[in-house]
């Protein structure tokens, strides 16, 4: 049996071996991929920029912006260089180093529920919001999330990647990921896939609760509600959060919380676009696109770059 160490590369057979969609699909994950860099950047910057945005919710959201930026640049740039290249030989040690996208995916998951229950804070007690959401408690609502995604990271990492794969080195995806690489080992996998279920079970399990408890309070506040207008308003805050939420649990469950057996590699590709290329892409859009704050901050940065262009002419 050949030891895992002795595997120097890994070929990844990509979402297609049909010559031509290598075109098409690069066009479309290249506008994928610049929306993703212009909405992102363009959030981090509004957050920075405008004063009236250093609230606890903005900080929140421009630590997504960022680890949006985090996770999508770790697939997508590598993906759309071979469906022009061709070349779909990825070294060893850059699939293992490509493999900590995982820590990004785990600090979006806390943040979704850190920024769920600021909105509990906020919606449910508004009188005490600001002793509740201190400097302090906003700043350990971020760092935890980090700290718990580059532990998940290296203990996915490390459970990976101390099997020996000698049976192939061809992995049926676009990207190194846990699933593909489990059925390429000729080691036993039950406590790899058991260490899998448990840790992305309880990392899941943990933020869901925590968003489903903290909406749940918020819903039966917003049925107390007397103004139907703020509760229109609410209501429409809280599906696009939630429709976001569902996507993003949604194809993390549907790929990781099944044996590898079961594993359809067609659908886990699908849904790995869906949650490495398309929910960075969507969440500027659902969580402050649509905020009339980060409008009107916006209208100024324009208004100030009109400004200076006719000042120059």
């Amino acid at each position: 049996m050949e030891n895992s160490t002795e595997v120097t590369e890994f070929i990844l057979l990509g979402l297609t071996d049909d010559p031509e969609l290598q075109i098409p699909l690069f066009i479309i994950f290249s506008l994928i991929y610049l929306i993703t860099l212009v909405g992102n950047l363009r959030m981090i910057k509004l957050i920075l920029w405008d004063s009236h945005l250093h609230t606890p919710m903005y900080f929140f959201l421009c630590n997504l912006s960022l680890v949006d930026l985090g996770y999508s640049s770790a697939v997508t740039p590598k993906v759309m260089a071979r469906f022009l290249t061709g070349d779909n030989i990825i070294p060893y040690n850059s699939c293992v180093t490509q493999f900590f996208f995982v820590a990004f995916i785990t600090v979006e998951s806390f943040l979704l529920a850190s920024m769920a229950y600021d909105r509990y804070a906020a919606v449910c007690k508004p009188l005490h919001y600001t002793t509740t959401m201190t400097t302090s408690v906003c700043t350990c609502l971020v760092i935890g999330p980090y700290i718990c995604g580059f532990l998940n990271a290296s203990i996915h990492t490390g459970n990976i990647f101390r099997l020996s794969f000698c049976r192939s080195n061809v992995v049926d995806h676009f990207f190194c990921d846990a699933p593909p690489l489990l059925t390429l080992s000729c080691s036993d996998n039950y406590i790899s896939e058991m260490i899998i279920l448990f840790v992305v079970g309880f990392n899941d399990l943990f933020s869901v609760l925590v968003i489903l408890i903290s909406y749940l309070f918020i819903f039966i506040t917003i049925l107390r509600m007397r103004s139907s207008e703020g509760c229109q308003k609410a209501f429409s805050t809280c599906a696009s959060h939630l429709t976001a939420v569902s996507i993003f649990y949604g194809t993390g469950i549907f790929m990781y919380l099944q044996t590898s057996s079961s594993h359809s590699m067609g659908t886990d590709k699908l849904a790995s676009v869906f949650y490495t290329m398309v929910v960075p892409m969507l969440n500027p859009l659902v969580y402050s696109l649509r905020n009339k704050e980060v409008k009107s901050a916006f209208r100024k940065t324009v208004g100030k770059a009109k400004s200076s262009i006719g000042l120059m002419f």
